[in-house]
């Protein structure tokens, strides 16, 4: 047995996952009743994720802002230039997608209580709110907006105060580190239960409806993922950026896709970025940053199902609306994380451009509800692996490739 585990040990973490993986499906479709056990252990995997991801980044960010020096480059300006830009190409691929392979919807009923914003001014004036947060009741929620504004003050205000003090912060900024090396240690076990809790609660005939719709979907993030993104990665490193991008898809994408959250897989991006040799400058606060507006996926979601509900009530679209469509999608889904139900609740925003009324989006946002549990996985995946795969872009621009990007392997050790 001791053996066993030795060799299990020294296994990378990816195997680890899949074999994880393959040990959830199977108890899933074979022994539903051993699936609602194991279902806790995706619940504590997320829980612990979602509840260190908040103190991690406001001690980076707090670290990193009161050591910055003057004229020290980040390359921040790159980075947010690259989420813009990737998030507008995402959901012009997704118009095109739509009017290529074009969907309609056999409505359900309307998405329960949920209320979307009214308006883009809404969604603006929501992440403002959230940028000055409670900041004790930033950390407890998990409003990330808040956090980066209000680290960034606390790291300005400790600038001036002695060099051990700064120190301190930054030994707990590493302290914090630790902790989620070891969690994400674990997220073998936490994927198990995830996607045994998964297909054991919608299992696959709820998907078989929308197989058409979900094929436009997913097949538009997995364009923009292996296509999109790789363009503008190669615009910045000027050499085959397929190796970076595979290493982000694998080592960021896969957890993302399981937990469903890019808070969640907020440490993993950054243990990703620090073993890329990633400039801490830069991703401590890149990350946290892209996990709130960084949404290319959600832009996908948006656009294709309001273009679903508009071929479905036979609305004729122009170029110039949809286009419109495009920058209210790249808009809306850089508010997404400020609203709760996040790009399924923009949905009702993006219809109002076409003049559906508020009960007919609901159910388009039904519909989205009953898919999601393909929908919201990719989404996540190609959201937060986009995160640290522009990150680490900006950064070897001006740094420097790494000699062999898949020599980084993921920390699996037994000190991790």
């Amino acid at each position: 047995m001791k053996a066993f585990l030795q060799k299990l040990n020294r296994m990378s973490l990816i195997k680890q996952i899949i074999i994880g993986l393959i040990i959830g499906i199977a108890a899933a479709l074979f022994a539903p009743e051993v699936a609602v056990e194991l279902s806790l252990l995706g619940v504590i995997f997320v829980g612990a994720l979602k509840g260190i991801a908040p103190v991690l980044v406001f001690f980076l960010v707090v670290a990193a802002v009161s050591k910055h020096r003057a004229g020290q480059k980040t390359g921040m300006r790159h980075i947010l230039f690259m989420y813009v830009l990737g998030t507008f190409l995402s959901a012009a691929v997704a118009v095109i997608a739509s009017f290529a392979f074009p969907t309609v919807l056999h409505l359900a009923e309307a998405a329960g209580d949920a209320k979307p914003p009214e308006g883009i001014a809404e969604v603006l004036i929501t992440v403002l709110k959230n940028v000055v947060d409670n900041p004790v009741h930033a950390l407890m929620t998990g409003n990330y907006i808040g956090i980066l504004g209000w680290a960034v003050l606390f790291g300005l205000a400790l600038r001036g105060v002695a060099d051990d003090t700064k120190e301190m912060v930054s030994h707990i900024s590493e302290a914090v580190t630790k902790v989620v090396q070891w969690v994400i240690r674990l997220a073998p076990f936490g994927i198990m239960g995830l996607v045994t809790e998964s297909i054991a609660t919608n299992g696959i005939e709820a998907l078989i409806g929308y197989a058409k719709l979900l094929g436009v979907l997913l097949g538009s993030m997995f364009f923009v993922a292996l296509i999109v993104n790789p363009i503008i990665v190669f615009t910045y490193l000027k050499r085959n950026p397929y190796p970076l991008v595979f290493k982000c898809l694998r080592e960021s994408g896969i957890t993302a896709f399981f937990t469903r959250s890019s808070a969640a897989n907020i440490p993993v991006n950054m243990d990703l970025a620090k073993r890329l040799g990633v400039n801490p400058d830069t991703y401590s606060i890149s990350i946290p940053l892209g996990a709130t507006i960084n949404m290319g996926g959600a832009a996908i979601t948006i656009t294709i199902m309001t273009l679903a509900a508009v071929n479905t009530l036979h609305i004729q679209v122009d170029i110039a609306t949809a286009i419109l469509l495009s920058v209210i999608a790249t808009i809306g889904a850089c508010g997404a994380s400020g609203v709760a139900g996040g790009s399924l609740l923009l949905i009702p925003l993006a219809c109002s451009l076409f003049g559906i009324n508020n009960d007919i989006a609901m159910q388009v946002v039904g519909v989205g509800f009953i898919i999601g549990v393909l929908q919201d996985s990719t989404e996540t995946a190609l959201n937060s692996s986009t995160d640290i795969l522009f990150t680490a872009a900006a950064d070897f621009s001006r740094n420097g490739y790494p000699e062999d990007i898949n020599a980084v392997k993921m920390n699996v050790s037994r000190n991790a």
